[in-house]
């Protein structure tokens, strides 16, 4: 109970800007709790677990199968896979391209808002700052035109005013540009999964030939220098071209 009069009476004596504070201090937890439920539900899929599903599928030519795995997803690693997927090319920058464009369309709304937090908890240490030099300039002006006895009341009034101001801008900017790092930081690894995601899925795909008619980039070297039977047919002809020049042999025979 000693506790919660203390901070009432605090709150009441740093004046209107107290409330100002704890307003901005409300928005604060609204943004910061809607971003933390988001990042947690895109968190919740285990990435290193779907890229090596992805790339054992694709490396098999199993592509089909692939985008099983990610269709109708919501994390942006699996929106990314299955852009890349379907493409249904194994040209790298074709892929890229599709991984790139997925990316830019599936990342940025997971920093929606986050910027507002390092915005507001400026505007929380600049609002206590204000709040102190309200409470200095009432304290000033009341000590000047004060009774002689009711100075010091007016002049303790003022300056708890400012200084308590100032502590509660200060408590609630610091703990939301703590919670502001956290959220890049997990943002971060999130754009690193989406990464490790495409490049594995992409280099399976283009080193496999991601089931491809053609033939794959990993058969052997025999298999890929192989004489086309168009050019095995068409080699015996040139031997036999009609109205060729003789050679001196034939002609001789021919004359005898």
């Amino acid at each position: 109970m000693d506790v919660v009069s203390t901070v009432a009476t605090f709150f009441k004596s740093g004046g209107p800007f107290m409330y100002i504070i704890l307003a901005t201090a409300v928005i604060i937890v609204a943004v910061a709790l809607e971003r933390m439920i988001v990042l947690a539900r895109v968190s919740s899929v285990n990435a290193k677990k779907l890229a090596d599903d992805l790339v054992r599928h694709a490396q098999r030519g199993d592509l089909s199968g692939a985008l099983n795995l990610v269709r109708g997803a919501k994390a942006p690693g699996a929106r990314v896979a299955e852009a890349i997927l379907e493409t249904g090319t194994t040209d790298e920058q074709s892929l890229q391209n599709a991984a790139d464009g997925a990316a830019t369309l599936a990342l940025p709304p997971l920093a929606k808002r986050l910027p507002y937090l390092n915005m507001l908890a400026n505007v929380a240490t600049l609002l206590g700052l204000l709040g102190t030099i309200f409470g200095l300039t009432t304290a000033f002006s009341a000590v000047g035109a004060a009774d002689p006895s009711q100075r010091s009341a007016f002049l303790a009034a003022g300056i708890s005013q400012a200084l308590n101001t100032t502590a509660f801008g200060l408590i609630v900017a610091v703990p939301t540009l703590l919670l502001h790092g956290f959220l890049v930081n997990r943002l971060e690894s999130i754009v690193e999964q989406v990464d490790e995601i495409s490049i594995r899925l992409i280099r399976a795909m283009t080193r496999g030939g991601g089931g491809s008619g053609g033939v794959p980039a990993g058969a052997p070297q025999a298999q890929r220098q192989a004489t086309p039977p168009q050019q095995q047919a068409q080699a015996p002809a040139r031997t036999a071209q009609p109205g060729a020049m003789p050679s001196p042999a034939q002609a001789r025979r021919r004359a005898g």
